[in-house]
């Protein structure tokens, strides 16, 4: 049975008072992975400053997270390769992923110390564990690419710098002069997969009189973000990037259509609207997975069957906002595990992190229920919280394999190309792409923001610390203080904290406590949190692989796919802005955080109408 946090912790202070117990306990799996690397490299000095450990996960936890995560164990060990053997201090100085560490020009610490000229930092990761360490520029086999020794991988390390330039590679920042409602919205995407299985996309639309009544006013807008997060490939996140604003949008039309039709209503209820998005995600998915199957095989090629079959055969969540800016309603419709979340500011001059959506997986008692009661008897419907066995999320895109009968999966198997059937295969469908759908009131006078993020983001950060990390985001824009951390970290001065109403809601209504918390051990901090970019979306991520500890920020960016992906997922995330800018009527660029590549083609898509649109 695995140790608890509390009891880790214990157990390293132990370690600190007596470093001969690491010998006497024969706990050789940090000496060893460094060894070989100090041997592949015939390196005169190698230091790690820190170590990622391996174990299985705690208990309670998922044991099929999407991301084959860690356990951490935290610790710096110095040592000397010396004609062949292996010597070390008598110290190990544990270093905790929320541990405050001064990275400024005229400060160091030993967890951040910089390599001399003639030495690299360099990440190295196996099967077990992750470290960081320093080797000499001229060592063998040491390039930007990864090298393999033994089994072990090793890749220079990322510089503050260089970590922060990918971190902004894909920031796009946006104005929205529209005077109704959104004033600004942010967007960044981390790739861990290549390439990235994640998506988005965003579109305002225009919507006459004759569409949606507007008390008086000529036209209103609908104004949609979506984020999609894809598995087992990018194909089918890419068709809903392409095309489930635009289903979604034929329904609400012809439903607020029929409703000004008639002269009693003037404007469709609240679940008539609900049952338009709906409609919209559920076409769309049979669109995917079973018109695509009638097509192929009027046509019995292969070359056709595979692009037409790709996005069925992949599979995406989908998480799509919709706001209304006659009523100020905003809908989110969830299809999968990703999450938004409301902030909204108190009286108190706090944030509070409101779920706009559920997780949908199998470890959510509610999707478990569903899916049995949909299934009885079936005793592995749900299977170490994946549905058969092998899915985390309940309800998604694709993922036609848990949707197709056996004997369509027979036959294109027979005839294309495809798997074997799954043994437990019985009733299918057993996953869909029905969203779960609320509806809230937005209150742009007050500032309100959401957040919205692949469940990437979510194993990392709780609700709380997201909504806090932008509330005090926004709080440091407003004051122009640009200062690198939160509150005063120079004079001795104690950071401030995060300006966020206590975590009391933690995991109820189907929100997953975060990995880091689960299965690493470590405690919410905000201490370790930082404040540096222009874009709010790429200011929670840094803050979710790192914040200012920036050995953890530079390591888990340098580590390229495959091997990124054991220790972070694909980020995308969205930060949209309530209140009322001017009234021009356009959507510009927001310079300052979007990505210089990115400028012109943003600024080209705008004029083309491709995030503003008339009905």
């Amino acid at each position: 049975m695995p140790l608890p946090p509390a009891h880790r912790a214990a157990a390293f202070r132990l370690l600190l008072r007596n470093p001969a117990l690491l010998r006497a306990s024969r706990n050789r799996n940090a000496l060893n992975a460094l060894r070989t690397v100090a041997a592949a490299s015939r390196a005169a000095s190698f230091s790690t400053s820190s170590s990622l450990r391996s174990a299985q996960p705690a208990s309670g936890s998922s044991p099929g997270s999407p991301m084959n995560l860690r356990k951490v164990g935290l610790a710096l060990i110095s040592g000397i390769v010396l004609t062949g053997a292996w010597y070390y201090k008598d110290s190990l100085t544990p270093i905790s992923i929320n541990q405050q560490e001064s990275t400024s020009a005229s400060t160091s610490t030993q967890g951040n110390s910089e390599p001399s000229e003639q030495q690299v930092r360099v990440v190295a990761v196996d099967n077990d564990s992750l470290y960081t360490g320093t080797l000499p520029q001229k060592a063998p086999n040491l390039d930007p690419s990864v090298s393999e020794e033994d089994g072990r991988k090793v890749v220079a390390m990322l510089s503050p710098e260089e970590a922060t330039r990918k971190l902004r590679r894909n920031e796009e920042s946006y104005l929205v002069n529209r005077g109704r409602g959104v004033f600004r919205y942010d967007v960044v995407q981390i790739p861990s997969n290549n390439p990235i299985e994640d998506d988005h996309a965003e579109k305002i639309i225009e919507v006459p009189n004759t569409v949606a009544v507007g008390d008086g006013e000529a036209d209103s807008d609908w104004m949609f973000w979506g984020v999609f997060d894809g598995h087992s490939g990018w194909t089918t996140s890419a068709k809903l990037r392409q095309v489930l604003i635009g289903f979604v949008v034929r329904e609400l039309n012809a439903t607020f259509k029929a409703a000004i039709a008639n002269p009693e209503q003037k404007f469709p209820n609240p679940e008539m609207i609900d049952e338009a998005i709906k409609k919209g995600f559920l076409r769309l998915d049979k669109e995917i997975v079973h018109d695509s199957v009638e097509k192929v095989f009027k046509n019995p090629s292969k070359l056709a069957a595979a692009e037409a079959l790709a996005p069925a055969l992949s599979g995406s969540c989908a998480l799509l906002a919709f706001y209304e800016s006659r009523s100020k309603l905003l809908r989110v419709a969830v299809t999968g595990d990703s999450r938004a979340v409301l902030g909204r500011r108190g009286k108190n001059g706090k944030w509070s992190a409101t779920p706009l959506s559920e997780d949908q997986t199998g470890s959510n008692a509610a999707e478990e229920k569903r899916m049995r009661g949909e299934h009885p008897g079936e005793e592995h419907v749900i299977r170490n919280g994946r549905v058969l066995g092998g899915l985390e999320p309940t309800r998604a895109f694709g993922d036609a394999f848990y949707k197709w009968t056996r004997e369509t999966q027979t036959k294109i198997k027979d005839q294309f190309f495809g798997r074997t059937p799954s043994q437990l295969l019985k009733t299918p469908p057993y996953v869909t792409a029905e969203p779960v759908i609320t509806t809230t009131q937005i209150e742009p006078e007050n500032g309100d923001f959401v957040v919205m993020a692949t469940d990437g983001l979510w194993e990392m950060l709780t609700n709380e610390e997201v909504v806090g990390l932008v509330g005090k985001w926004v709080e440091e824009q407003k004051g122009g203080k640009g200062k690198g951390w939160f509150g005063g970290w120079l004079g001795g001065k104690k950071p401030e904290g995060l300006p966020v109403e206590d975590e009391t809601k933690r995991s109820v209504g189907g929100q997953r406590t975060p990995i880091r918390v689960r299965q690493w051990g470590v405690k919410v901090d905000d201490e370790r949190f930082v404040c540096e970019d222009k874009n709010a979306a790429t200011h929670v991520v840094r803050n979710a692989l790192g914040g200012k500890n920036r050995d953890m920020l530079c390591a888990l960016l340098t580590l390229p796919s495959p091997y990124s992906r054991r220790y972070r997922d694909d980020l995308t995330v969205e930060v949209i802005f309530f209140g009322e800018g001017d009234k021009s009527g356009n959507v510009t660029v927001n310079e300052e955080a979007t990505a210089m590549p990115l400028k012109l083609d943003s600024r080209s898509k705008k004029e083309s109408g491709d995030a503003k649109a008339k009905l």
